[in-house]
């Protein structure tokens, strides 16, 4: 009998990477940058200098009620909420994978368990050890029908939208 390898957390982690694209880099870089209290902190300071500069400076470049720093604000806000929208449609993929990973694990797991319930009754019933019929060991020692798991689902899916 060959002996089946378990995986490290290490290799699981990586099976679940994705290749990242130019677009996810940036998307990433831009979110860590600019989610960060140092960029928060930053850019209060950075206001607050062009607003007093203009306001009680010599020579003010930007005066109240300041309409190149409304622009910029603006211009960076709408890069700043596409950056995250696709860093958020990114994490969604992530979570569907690991999801379907999640999933087939588990019935590997559930179809193992219940191998080892066939199992371990037979050796129960060769040692001659009395058994009473068990309705929920029967149950259990039965193989799980994913597609009706899938079908439950989605009837319940239905008429939670409908209500």
């Amino acid at each position: 009998m060959a002996k089946r390898k378990i995986p490290t957390e290490k290799e699981l982690k990586s099976a679940l990477e994705f290749r990242h694209t130019r677009t996810d880099h940036f998307s990433g870089f831009t979110t860590n940058v600019l989610g960060s209290v140092g960029f928060l902190i930053g850019s209060i300071m950075f206001f607050v200098i062009w607003i007093t500069w203009n306001l009680f400076g010599a020579h003010p470049f930007d005066p109240f009620p300041f309409p190149i720093l409304e622009m910029a604000v603006s211009l960076f806000a709408i890069v700043l909420s596409v950056t995250v929208l696709i860093n958020q449609n990114r994490q969604s993929r992530m979570d569907k994978t690991r999801q379907q990973v999640e999933f087939e694990v588990n019935v590997r797991a559930e179809n193992e368990i219940t191998m080892m319930l066939k199992m371990l009754h037979e050796i129960h019933q060769k040692l001659g050890l009395k058994t009473e019929s068990d309705k929920e060991l029967e149950e259990m020692k039965e193989v799980t029908d994913v597609k009706q798991i899938h079908q439950t689902i989605d009837e319940n899916q239905s008429e939670n939208k409908s209500e």
